[in-house]
């Protein structure tokens, strides 16, 4: 975690008043007995500085002050955010909880749906048949892909086919499937060569794809193939028999289209139950478990869960370090003689939620003896605050109860766990309402309120260094007539005094 802290500049000393007023002074007699003229740049600069000198080094202080605070909040805020933050990336990664394992991957492959507890997961799988979708391929080749042959429109239906002798005689397409597809659609072909009938199809969104096959020769072919599932056959029919479209027709009578495969369920002996299912990529046979069928079996596979001991440990370790070093960076901004924040009510409530974090109740509801906070799996509050880990105590804990650590771990929705209670302990310390976000606000007004009052002082010393500007120059001026006078009436009398010699 990278943590940033920030300081409180030193107001650059400040001259005394009375020194400054005794040095105007001296400038001013120095000026008068010298019979130059006053600099009063220099004089009114002194005196003003004297003037707002206090009341300046207030303002730099408090200045400087409000912006470490600000840097503070603004650190803490992060902080708490990335914890959080990680804690949920690694909580929603899947890593922490148990994966369900298979025992023949040639058969069938299990992963876990997000959210899943497996832990002690037992099943018995058997693959007697794979769902299989409905090709057909055309069985004769048009010179090229772009070669126009003719435009029009197809029916497409999408529903259960029936046979008779290896051959479709029907589809029927009750609205019962409820699939989201509409089962009988017309496609219009409005660029007639294969490249166009194939968009056309795939235009058409419903579960039928079309491709154009170039043999070696450059002659092009038309491939069809529907879903998987006995609900996903297919018919195609030109709507007009006659044209040259019908070539491509598939169903019922069809004969220039050659059926590659049909449309079947796969099927499956579950625990001993028969069942089947229109894909071979399953989520509702086994809570909390995709199955991917990849082959079939004669004897059946073995489901089973692995729990991530090594992952659960890491992870306890993680939190405590991170927890560490963000408890370093709020210990230090509330010290109570150094800190920044050390009255701010926000990095109050976050300290206060962050010591409690260890004996929180991160499984309320769950059976006696069950671990249920941190405290439980090895992790002790040190005198400084500071949090760290028994490895044996967490050892005994995660190979004795791995659902409960797994629980404390994982991305539930009913408000358990950890992930859940760090979320709220973000939420309390960043809240714009009594948090760190309250805080930000608060500060950030101060200083626009001191902005305003420095503005004022601005505005002052420059009022003040115009009045004494134009005093002085009066003065200067006086001075100099003064100055005239003398020097004419010496002159006088030196005439006068050598007249009488």
């Amino acid at each position: 975690m990278t943590t940033t802290s920030s300081s409180t500049a030193s107001p650059t000393p400040t001259p005394s008043t009375t020194t400054i007023a005794k040095s105007a002074a001296s400038a001013l007699l120095t000026s008068l007995n010298t019979g130059s003229g006053v600099d009063t740049d220099s004089l009114v600069t002194g005196l003003v500085e004297a003037q707002f000198a206090a009341k300046t080094a207030a303002l730099t202080a408090r200045s400087d002050r409000l912006t470490a605070q600000l840097s503070g909040v603004a650190t803490l805020k992060s902080a708490i955010t990335d914890f959080a933050s990680a804690l949920e990336a690694l909580v929603k990664g899947g890593s922490l909880q148990s994966q369900p394992a298979s025992s023949d991957s040639r058969v069938l492959t299990a992963t876990a749906i997000s959210g899943a507890k497996l832990t002690g997961l037992t099943g018995s799988i058997q693959v007697d048949r794979l769902a299989t979708a409905q090709a057909a391929v055309s069985r004769t080749a048009v010179a090229t892909k772009d070669t126009p042959i003719a435009t029009g429109t197809f029916t497409l239906k999408i529903g259960t086919a029936s046979y008779e002798n290896g051959a479709m005689t029907g589809i029927t397409a009750p609205d019962a499937n409820k699939d989201g597809v509409e089962d009988t659609l017309t496609i219009n072909v409005t660029n007639g060569s294969l490249t166009g009938i194939a968009a056309a199809i795939n235009a058409a969104k419903s579960g039928v794809t079309a491709s154009v096959v170039t043999n070696a020769n450059g002659e092009a072919y038309l491939s069809l193939k529907g879903e998987t599932g006995t609900a996903k056959a297919f018919s195609l029919t030109a709507n007009d028999p006659n044209s040259a479209l019908a070539q491509f027709n598939v169903g019922p009578d069809a004969t220039d289209m050659k059926e590659m495969s049909t449309a079947g369920n796969a099927a499956l002996t579950v625990d001993g139950i028969p069942v089947e299912r229109g894909s071979n990529s399953i989520s509702d046979l086994v809570t909390g478990v995709k199955l991917d069928l990849v082959g079939t079996s004669t004897t059946p596979v073995t489901l089973s869960s692995t729990t991530p001991t090594a992952a659960l440990t890491n992870a306890v370790e993680d939190v405590v370090f991170t927890y560490n070093s963000l408890m370093a960076e709020l210990k230090k901004q509330t010290d109570p003689i150094t800190g920044e924040l050390r009255a701010d009510p926000g990095a109050q409530t976050m300290l206060r939620s962050l010591k409690a974090l260890n004996t929180r109740n991160l499984l309320p509801g769950s059976a006696a003896g069950t671990p249920r906070t941190l405290s439980d799996l090895g992790v002790a509050t040190n005198r400084d605050g500071t949090l760290s880990v028994s490895s044996d105590k967490l050892a005994k804990a995660v190979a004795g109860n791995p659902g409960a650590i797994e629980a404390i771990f994982s991305n539930s929705s009913d408000g358990s766990g950890l992930l859940a209670a760090m979320n709220s302990v973000k939420l309390a310390a960043t809240s714009t309402l009594y948090g760190l976000g309250a805080s930000t606000t608060r500060y950030n007004a101060a200083k626009s309120d001191l902005a305003d009052q420095q503005d004022k002082v601005a505005d002052q010393r420059e009022r003040l260094t115009t009045r004494m500007t134009q005093q002085f120059a009066s003065m200067n001026a006086r001075v100099a007539a003064y100055k005239s006078t003398q020097t004419f009436m010496e002159n006088q009398i030196k005439q006068w005094t050598n007249g009488n010699n």
